[in-house]
């Protein structure tokens, strides 16, 4: 079974197990948006359990 390419590109697992992402919503508009909003996005963010059980089980199988 191969590792989907895009969630390789998109998701990082941690050392603790969680998975990290890069957070939507910094592409374009970015006139309309406060500096600290801007500064927030830069930050990634934790998937939640959910989606992160199916994420490693379809989409990245070797990385559990």
């Amino acid at each position: 079974m191969k590792t989907n390419s895009g969630a390789k590109k998109r998701f990082k697992v941690t050392g603790s197990g969680k998975i990290v992402h890069k957070q939507a919503g910094k592409r374009h508009n970015l006139g309309k948006k406060s500096q600290t909003r801007i500064r927030d996005l830069r930050k990634g963010a934790v998937l939640s359990e959910g989606h992160s059980a199916s994420i490693l089980k379809h989409k990245m199988p070797y990385n559990r």
